[in-house]
């Protein structure tokens, strides 16, 4: 059995992990193998900056609770015999310095404990009015039993239309499932689809070209490790036209009917993957709707609920190729009933997320845009939050 894997990418829409070996045959590895890998077989990605990626596979949890440490204190000794009796002017030295470095342990500890105490006072999520978090837009609404929602939180700007990056292939996805009946449908990978997320930069679950996989895996590729190869591949099957471009454009346009009929005013889609033509954005609120609805289909909650999703498919030269791809959703390794959904991150779009948990029979759905690295972190306080009202 031979392996290989394809090229790191560095992507608009958020960073993805990939890894693809070929059984039965070796494949020529090509001029932009990967550059590196963590273990024999498994491929990294780095996002737009060249570093690694923070949507790695790497579980991040929440933040580690820092205790304060007393500060030590440190007796001065007195010298001995030969400088004490200097009219006791060194004893005398030695208690100042004592009782200075005395007030200075008893300052730190109390700036400690204040700290302490403040933190824990901001992290009581049942004291607070509103989660205490830093972006600016984001929503947070109670899904109940699913067939209706309740809005509980809104950021300052939930309902400015901003870029939404990869958050997109949620409505590529409910799209899609529209026609359960072709789940098991399978789509052979054109080398236009490889080319396309070379030309763009784009995500990728490193589809090779004249495999065959079928539509719910395809949505797996698209969903977990955010592959616009397979987003492509997708709207490309599932719209109408005699041309790749035009059918490509009627799938779009099934996108943005979706979203009038959600009634998701502040959206607009240009794109079935998040690489805007300049008008593909939505709200944290419409997202977060849409999120919602999405989780009411059983095959996509059975995908974004994966870590690590590794599968199997007909490879063009008759062998079978092996397909493992990771989750680039953090809350999925460190967050207690969480459903998962999607991540997205561009340059324009900053750090997207959108995402679902479930304590109690209560499942909470929320969204956020344009946040920092620290969007796992806000989600975890949007939560707990929700769980605690």
């Amino acid at each position: 059995m031979g392996s290989h894997a394809r090229p790191n990418r560095i992507h608009r829409t958020g960073v993805r992990v990939a890894m693809v070996a070929l059984v039965g045959a070796a494949l020529p590895i090509s001029a932009a193998g990967l550059a590196e890998a963590a273990t024999p077989g498994t491929a990294h990605s780095v996002d737009e900056k060249g570093q690694q990626s923070p949507e790695a596979t790497t579980p991040a949890g929440h933040e580690a609770g820092h205790q304060q440490q007393d500060v030590q204190r440190q007796p001065l000794q007195a010298t001995q015999h030969a400088v004490a009796d200097q009219n006791g002017h060194n004893d005398q030295k030695a208690e100042n310095g004592n009782k200075a470095h005395d007030r200075a342990d008893g300052q730190a500890r109390d700036k400690a404990n204040d700290k302490a105490g403040k933190t824990a006072a901001a992290q009581d999520p049942k004291d607070q009015a509103a989660p205490q978090i830093k972006a600016d837009h984001a929503f947070l609404l109670d899904a109940r039993d699913g067939s209706q929602e309740r809005p509980m939180w809104g950021g300052a700007k939930a309902d400015e239309s901003v870029p939404m990056a990869s958050t997109t292939k949620i409505m590529t996805a409910v799209v899609v499932l529209k026609h359960p009946e072709w789940l098991n449908r399978q789509i052979e990978v054109k080398q236009e689809y490889r080319d396309y997320v070379q030309k763009a930069g784009a995500s990728t679950a490193d589809l090779q070209t004249g495999d065959k996989l079928t539509v719910k895996q395809m949505l797996h590729a698209m969903l977990i490790p955010s592959g616009s190869d397979a987003a492509r591949a997708l709207a490309d099957n599932f719209g109408s036209g005699a041309t790749e471009e035009a059918r490509i454009a009627d799938f779009v346009r099934q996108m943005n009917d979706e979203a009038q009929a959600l009634g998701m005013k502040g959206t607009h889609f240009d794109t079935y993957d998040g690489i805007s033509h300049g008008n593909n954005h939505s709200t944290a609120r419409d997202l977060a709707k849409l999120g919602q609805r999405a989780m009411l289909q059983p095959t996509f909650a059975e995908v974004v609920k994966n870590k690590q999703f590794k599968t199997e498919a007909p490879a063009a030269n008759g062998h079978t190729r092996y397909y493992t791809w990771n989750n680039t959703n953090e809350l999925l390794s460190s967050y207690d009933g969480i459903l998962g959904i999607k991540t997205g991150s561009g340059p324009e779009d900053g750090y997207c997320l959108v995402f679902a948990a479930k304590r109690d029979n209560r499942t909470l759905v929320g969204a956020i845009l344009r946040d920092d690295e620290g969007r796992f972190d806000d989600a975890t306080k949007m939560l707990d939050w929700g769980f605690a009202h």
